[in-house]
């Protein structure tokens, strides 16, 4: 049993630390460790999103795909099987309120710990109070908010706790699983995506704060859609804003521009080195290869109003001449160097503008990743080939040596050919013809591939 000191109404108790001692003082093993336990007084003000906190699943708003009869908590549940489970997803969407309601459904022990605040110490404490609780037939849900803040040897004290049933962990994180939860915490648990909430679940929201609160929001119709726009798909952020709204003396409903004057629009939601900054790359990339200027703008936007440096989006974009328009649209490469090059010397704001036109002109740009692909095979075919000297009539002869050894016998001077052409084979003797760059019949590639098939058909003729 574990042991230690703690002071309950001024007395202390010494280690070792006895259930008995406890009970002496009207308290179990489990409320000392309880991390959950409501301390304040219950006549307190309690803010808006407390108060509407729901009281069974069937009241979470969203997460359907998650809390569905088909979906995997519903199937679980119907089956009391429940296992370790891991939630991702944005702030503000569910996921303590869930994990608090699987544990009344379940009928287990609820603890919610954050990984910012918490140690090993006060780890081993609530395994050691798990265990105990274990014994007297009740078991534990230990919640983890923020767990891939858990570095790896953390992570690890997990799992026989795990393994052997004296916790079920439910984890929360922001960031994806893959790559900040071990694979062996993530072998014992099964993920789930939890979704940013839409318009229409924020506005359910919204009803049933105004029911709680008795009066309706003093903002017209547009204003409403503004502050369901400005919370962002997160919960907790619009309970915020409407409780300070609600508290507004209006004697009409405010419009859009009074709203906007009184709140300080949220910021979106941005992490310059996670999920979402891989993720609106990726939509600025897609959008681009797939030549749609708008959709591709928009997503730069949100980069740039995200807090993303411009630089990084200049090196970006420049890799998206080079991969995506290549040789179809040689000025896209040179266009996005100047728009890189305008932004050094402009600076912020209008440099973004000159990158913001980079963006639209590669969307309406011819596509072709033809260099790309051909630069990849002829890497394969280099690293597979090995040492493969070239040829030797394509071979300098500088000495007497070389020359007798037959360096540059029988090279064909092109220029000298009829058609600027000779034909000659360049490749290893020991090395069938490689064929890497199939160009396409776009934007200037057209010309190139026509270029191709010209001297493929005088090599051929020479060939015969």
């Amino acid at each position: 049993m574990w042991s230690g000191f703690f002071v309950l109404e001024g007395h202390r108790i010494g280690a070792p630390l006895f259930t008995q001692d406890i009970a002496d003082y009207g308290l179990s093993m489990a409320d000392l460790f309880d991390t959950s336990a409501a301390t304040a007084d219950s006549t307190a003000p309690r803010p808006l999103a407390d108060r509407l906190r729901p009281k069974s699943l069937g009241e979470v708003i969203g997460q359907d795909q998650v809390l569905g009869p088909e979906a995997p908590l519903g199937v679980m549940l119907a089956s009391q099987s429940l296992s370790s489970l891991i939630f991702w997803g944005p702030p503000g969407v569910g996921k303590t309120t869930i994990a608090r309601l699987l544990a009344d459904e379940t009928d287990l022990h609820f603890i919610q710990i954050s990984a910012i605040f918490t140690g090993v110490p006060e780890l081993r404490k609530v395994f050691e109070a798990a265990k105990i609780r274990r014994q007297n037939g009740k078991g534990t849900l230990l919640f983890v908010d923020e767990i891939h803040r858990f570095n790896k040897a953390q992570q690890d004290g997990f799992l026989p706790h795990m393994e052997d049933g004296t916790i079920l962990l439910v984890g929360a994180t922001t960031e994806n699983p893959s790559f900040e939860l071990n694979a062996a915490v993530l072998s014992r648990s099964q993920v789930l995506v939890l979704e940013r909430l839409s318009l229409t679940d924020l506005e359910l929201m919204t009803q049933r704060a105004e029911q709680e609160l008795d009066r309706k929001l003093p903002l017209d119709g547009h204003a409403r859609e503004a502050l369901l726009e400005m919370a962002d798909g997160d919960g907790r952020a619009l309970l915020n804003l409407i409780e300070q709204v609600a508290a507004w003396k209006a004697d009409k409903p405010l419009d859009t521009n009074a709203l906007t004057k009184r709140l300080m629009k949220r910021a979106a939601k941005y992490d310059k080195s996670g999920d979402e900054h891989y993720n609106l790359i990726s939509a600025l990339h897609k959008s681009v290869r797939g030549s749609d200027p708008d959709a591709a703008l928009y997503w730069f936007a949100r980069m740039l109003t995200g807090g993303e440096d411009p630089r990084f989006l200049a090196r970006r974009i420049t890799r998206m001449a080079v991969e995506d328009i290549g040789l179809a649209d040689p000025q896209a490469q040179t266009i996005c160097l100047h728009a890189w090059e305008a932004y050094e010397r402009l600076g912020s704001p209008e440099g973004e503008l000159a990158l913001s036109q980079a963006v639209a002109y590669l969307a309406l740009a011819p596509k072709s990743n033809a260099g790309y692909a051909a630069y990849k095979a002829a890497m394969a075919a280099a690293k597979q080939t090995g040492s493969e000297p070239p040829p030797k009539h394509i071979m300098n002869a500088p000495t007497s040596l070389m020359k007798e050894q037959g360096y540059g016998d029988g090279y064909a001077y092109d220029h000298d050919a009829p058609d600027g052409f000779s034909g000659q084979n360049y490749f290893p003797d020991t090395m069938k013809r490689g064929i890497y760059y199939l160009p396409v019949e776009r934007g200037y590639e057209r010309e190139l591939k026509r270029r191709v098939d010209y001297f493929a058909k005088l090599r051929a003729k020479r060939d015969g």
